[in-house]
């Protein structure tokens, strides 16, 4: 600003930026200079923002001092250190991660843009899949209010306690909802997967069971569901028997048997006689259910399930 102490008079123009006096009656290069100035000043706010777009600038991890005295703690000067002495030295790599052109990382805008592009040419087919596989058509109010909302999906996980209370919430209403429909005095609200639920059903009947160590698999099982099933009963030395719930005739040593409700080549199947039949030889029956089909079909806690 120009003032007194330059040898300025009190007129109105002591109170304009010099900048401003430059352009009103200053020299070409003079106001080349401002705008150039101007230029610059507006690149630098440009690249500011910029840097905010990017993860590692807006994650509130460790600080410097921070690992320095968490590397301390744990007696390693690096994390390269750490990671050399952690990782096993077949699957350490020994090289850079190569990602190609996405190696610099991108910024969230970039990066969004980029898989739009990448998602682009697909096309969006009717799925013949089945097998627990089906198409899902989400109400907009629980896309905008449920998925999309962040007080709802960044809290923490569903398995801890220290959840927002809308998502309590939400458990709430789904736990009864399944309760409802498949007739069951009991539900919980693990948000497992279908074969993982499977294999968790079995686990609890086994280990209700005193020692008995069969378990029954019908045929019409989700091969995937089968597949969690062997792999979780081979942990705990459970031997599973996979047939026909029509013929299949209990064994000694039986703790229980999963079948699937609708099948999974889609029919619908009546086990209520197949349910007498496990009870009569004390063993549980765990069904692996589509809850949307339950709004028509008989719920399991009717005919049987346990």
């Amino acid at each position: 600003w120009g003032g007194p102490e330059a040898g300025a008079t009190e007129s109105p123009e002591v109170l304009q930026p010099i900048h401003m006096r430059l352009l009103r009656g200053g020299t070409v290069a003079a106001r080349r200079a401002v705008g150039l100035q101007q230029r610059s000043a507006s690149t630098s706010a440009a690249a500011a923002l910029a840097s905010r777009d990017r993860f590692d600038v807006r994650h509130l991890g460790p600080r410097e001092a921070d690992h320095a005295e968490m590397l301390a703690a744990i007696g390693v000067s690096s994390m390269e250190e750490l990671t050399t002495k952690t990782v096993p030295s077949n699957i350490l790599l020994s090289r850079p991660l190569d990602l190609g052109p996405y190696s610099p990382g991108l910024s969230e805008t970039d990066a969004l843009e980029e898989l739009r592009r990448l998602v682009e040419p697909n096309k969006v087919m009717r799925s013949m899949l089945g097998m627990g596989y089906h198409d899902c058509k989400t109400p907009a109010v629980i896309l905008r209010n449920v998925l999309e909302n962040p007080g709802w999906y960044t809290q923490y996980t569903p398995y801890q306690p220290e959840v927002s209370q809308g998502r309590l919430e939400s458990l709430m209403n789904f736990q009864t909802m399944v309760s409802d429909l498949t007739a069951m005095e009991m539900c919980n609200s693990s948000l497992l997967d279908e074969a993982t639920a499977a294999a968790e059903a079995m686990a609890m009947i086994y280990g209700a069971a005193s020692g008995k160590g069969i378990f029954f698999v019908d045929q019409r099982v989700h091969p995937q569901t089968k597949a969690v099933v062997r792999t979780r009963a081979e942990g705990h030395g459970i031997t599973v028997v996979e047939g026909d719930y029509a013929t299949y005739t209990p064994q000694e040593g039986l703790c229980g048997a999963l079948v699937q409700y609708p099948a999974t080549d889609g029919a619908v199947l009546s086990y209520g006689d197949f349910a007498d039949k496990m009870h009569a030889a004390g063993a549980k029956l765990a069904v692996a259910a589509d809850l949307l089909s339950l709004t028509k079909l008989t719920p399991p806690g009717e005919w049987g399930a346990d």
